[in-house]
């Protein structure tokens, strides 16, 4: 069952994030059988306290690609790129069955 991951986030130093961790992200993510839905800057908050300014949805071809993706060393190095920089808040759903 196809799996998403849903990024929202408060960048705090947009330069930075997109030379480090974005280009490193973007290639795990590929080599990991996952591809880019959605990548958009100026997202905002309607409701909740979620962190806003951008959200990136990633498709899977199922929950355990998603997390052998997020769970894998290479990324979990990737993702220290954004530490300091980026608040995000992250979410995996999988596709329903109607």
């Amino acid at each position: 069952m196809t799996a998403y991951l849903i990024v929202t986030a408060q960048l705090h130093d947009r330069k930075r994030f997109l030379a480090g961790y974005a280009p490193a992200a973007a290639a795990l993510t590929e080599r990991f059988g996952g591809e880019y839905v959605l990548r958009a800057a100026g997202a905002e908050v309607l409701e909740g306290e979620h962190p806003g300014g951008s959200v990136v949805v990633s498709r899977w071809p199922d929950r355990a690609a998603a997390l052998a993706f997020w769970n894998s060393p290479e990324y979990v190095r990737a993702r220290a790129l954004r530490e300091g920089i980026a608040d995000c808040q992250v979410v995996i759903v999988e596709e329903p069955t109607l």
